[in-house]
């Protein structure tokens, strides 16, 4: 089959490596649709793959085509979403159900060979089946269930104002979940204009530039200056974060959610705004995934009902055979992508 395979910092190549086969309790995955996440780019260019080579890619749905032992053959010819971390199922968080803060884990895309392939073998609990769904649509119930997971730490009620700093992907994605939540408002701020003209022209009416400190002002005219409800930190810089203690109302809640590449500080002023307000700050992390808190069965229910949309953000497509230039479309971010997907 063909796959891109990282075999160090900065090579990513594609060419033909052995098909995989399924093993008892897996099902062979013939992906149709890969996206291309934020984290990808330093993984591929400044972080590397635990081990080398190793084929990215955590966001990946495809076809069923066969199945291991154990696994129902009525299966193929279905449409799954992978859930990419496969937990160690005996460590104590494992044992909560808590899988996601698994000690020993191991991950499709950067622990073992992902979704930037043909084919991918898959244990069956990993699969998350929705009809109704196209492939890209199920490619991206991976960011779609970590942006319910984050809104759903701080818990949003109806008419609630929800700020998004952050309005890539994932921001837009938070957004289109706070509204379906019954959020009265959802505001975004950045600071690349691209990103806010794209989220305007996908109806988020309020984006803006927090480059300056208009932002303020116009969070204050949505909210008759008391802050918004619940604020949600997508960038994972000192800046961003002060901005979100700075939007909170008192005894407003923040999420920090960005995955900061460095390390991030607060003045002290900024410290003062979680004290004097008696802030309540959420981390958030990956997604939940048991019988009883299912985020990825909410996202994709969520999609598949039409109460959110996210068709529009795949703004690029690519074959496998371009994965060094589609990497580098995305990292030169000259052009303008929100989605970047491999397609078949």
């Amino acid at each position: 089959m063909l796959a891109c395979a990282l075999h160090e910092i900065g090579r990513l190549v594609c060419g033909e490596v052995p098909d995989p086969v399924p093993a008892a309790g897996e099902a062979l995955l013939k992906i149709k649709a890969s996206g291309v996440c934020g984290s990808d780019i330093p993984r591929v260019f400044s972080k590397g793959t635990y081990k080398f080579p190793t084929v990215p890619g955590h966001e990946f749905a495809g076809e069923i085509v066969r199945v291991g032992d154990g696994v129902d053959g009525s299966l193929v010819g279905k449409a799954a979403a992978v859930f990419p971390l496969l937990p160690c199922r005996s460590c104590e968080m494992c044992e909560a159900g808590e899988y996601a803060l698994c000690r020993d884990y191991d991950y499709f895309g950067s622990r073992r060979d992902g979704g930037f392939a043909e084919y991918a073998s898959v244990p069956l609990w990993n699969l998350v089946f929705c009809d109704g769904l196209s492939y890209e649509e199920l490619a991206m119930a991976e960011p779609a269930a970590v942006s319910v997971h984050a809104l759903g730490r701080a818990g949003v009620s109806l008419g609630d104002v929800v700020a998004i700093f952050g309005a890539g992907a994932i921001g837009l994605m938070l957004a289109a979940f706070a509204h379906a939540s019954g959020a009265g408002e959802t505001v975004l701020f950045d600071i690349d204009e691209k990103r806010l003209d794209f989220a305007k022209k996908n109806g988020y009416a309020h984006a803006y530039d927090c480059s300056g400190d208009g932002w303020r002002r116009a969070l204050d005219g949505l909210t008759s200056g008391r802050g918004a409800d619940i604020v949600v930190e997508g960038a994972g810089v000192s800046a961003s974060v002060e901005n979100c203690l700075k939007a909170a109302k008192p005894l407003g809640k923040v999420v920090l959610m960005g995955n900061p590449s460095g390390g991030v500080s607060l003045r002290q002023e900024h410290y003062w705004e979680i004290l004097r307000k008696q802030l309540t700050i959420y981390g958030t992390w990956n997604s939940d995934y048991t019988r009883t808190k299912n985020d990825w069965k909410t996202a994709v229910s969520a999609m598949a009902s039409g109460a959110v949309d996210l068709k529009p953000l795949v703004t690029h497509r690519f074959p496998l055979s371009e994965c060094a230039e589609a990497f580098e479309f995305v990292r030169d971010r000259t052009n303008f992508s929100c989605r970047v997907m491999f397609v078949d």
